[in-house]
């Protein structure tokens, strides 16, 4: 049991540690696009960070099983390189009972895919896409960002100062064309958003000029208003929200149709893709000191990144119809059964992988040249 929780610990340890840093990364690169949107008018600021927290259960389903698979890579290998596992082996432990205590870890992190793919994705993906439906159904007027110049989706430039706190636009500004063609410009200090019944929604701005006239001409037409009238176009309603990972998986037991039972077979598969990965990682992180704790890493992403493509092929497949979802089962089954011929024929296995790339060694900046 020591023996059993010592090991879990240093798995667990090292893949909480690599799926952070991946999941950073990515909801990093996601939020710096959220905010390119919001700097350009098309999504509210208030809503950056509840798109990116949102989406982070889509992004932990891929990663947990990656961090767990290098988590046993780099915690296996300095186990090997500092002989530890050497010894427990000296004491009468097999591949396979090695094997037995890393799988703990692994269904503990099975587990934890089950839940966020099963219920955690479509609940966080349902809510990112309906927050992204609610701002594309935003008027040009709730777009405007005080300070700066925006162009609306029907080619007006718009500006305003500040918003006060009655949520009027203060020292509004905006540059269009007529229906001829003709340049204007409207300018008011005021500018305040009305429904009038029967006729829809409406900028009314006040005590303002509106200019009209080609650029570079001497005569430009000049008109004072008490109140302007914009017409602002009405929103579109947006179709119900039917993306395959906003579906709560309740609904797909249920369904016929190619994408949906795809859908929810890569949900149910998820979790055995954190077991399967622990009877890759555990041969492939065995090394021995000479060659150093990362001398298998190439190889070994490779296949983990082999397996992911088949398996999102497969996905993919069957989507389009081309074939039944036991086509993702199976291709959890063959790599099962790879990673249990690596544990099996281990001598077979080293000398194929002693052929392949590995990683250079780093010289000494006193070593001869």
């Amino acid at each position: 049991m020591i023996i059993f929780r010592y090991l879990s610990r240093e798995v667990l340890q090292t893949a909480l540690a690599v799926t952070s840093v991946l999941l950073l990364i990515i909801t990093s690169t996601h939020l710096i696009g959220y905010l390119a949107d919001a700097a350009a008018g098309e999504i509210a600021t208030s809503v950056v960070l509840q798109l990116v927290f949102n989406r982070i259960p889509l992004f932990l389903e891929l990663l947990l099983p990656l961090g767990l698979f290098l988590g046993i890579l780099i915690s296996h290998g300095r186990l090997y390189l500092d002989s530890e596992i050497v010894v427990l082996q000296a004491c009468g432990m097999s591949n396979w009972r090695l094997l037995g205590y890393t799988l703990g870890p692994g269904l503990l992190l099975a587990i934890i895919v089950a839940f966020v793919s099963l219920y955690l994705t479509p609940t966080g993906m349902f809510k990112a896409k309906t927050i992204v439906a609610e701002q594309q159904n935003r008027t040009e007027l709730d777009m405007v960002i005080p300070g700066a110049f925006q162009t609306t989706k029907s080619g007006q430039v718009t500006y305003a100062r500040e918003i006060d706190e009655q949520g009027r636009l203060v020292d509004m500004f905006i540059n269009g064309r007529t229906r001829t063609g003709e340049p204007f410009v409207l300018s008011a200090p005021i500018g305040v958003q009305r429904f009038i019944d029967g006729q829809g929604r409406f900028l009314i701005l006040e005590n303002g000029y509106r200019y009209q006239g080609q650029p570079g001409e001497e005569v430009v037409e000049e008109l004072g208003f008490g109140e302007y009238g914009v017409r602002l176009p009405d929103p579109q309603l947006s179709a119900p929200i039917r993306h395959l990972d906003a579906i709560p998986t309740t609904e797909l037991l249920s369904a016929t149709d190619a994408p949906r039972v795809s859908r929810l077979h890569w949900r149910l598969s998820l979790p055995f893709l954190a077991i399967v990965v622990v009877f890759l990682a555990v041969p492939l992180a065995k090394t021995s000191p000479r060659r150093g704790r990362y001398a298998k890493l190439i190889p070994s992403i490779l296949i983990y990144q082999l397996y992911v493509a088949a398996l999102t092929g497969a996905r993919s497949s069957v989507e389009q119809g081309d074939s039944g979802p036991w086509m993702i089962w199976l291709v959890h089954l063959v790599a099962l059964l790879l990673a249990l011929s690596f544990t099996r024929f281990e001598r077979l296995w080293v000398l194929v992988l002693h052929y392949i790339p590995r990683l250079p060694k780093l010289r000494s900046k006193g070593a001869a040249s």
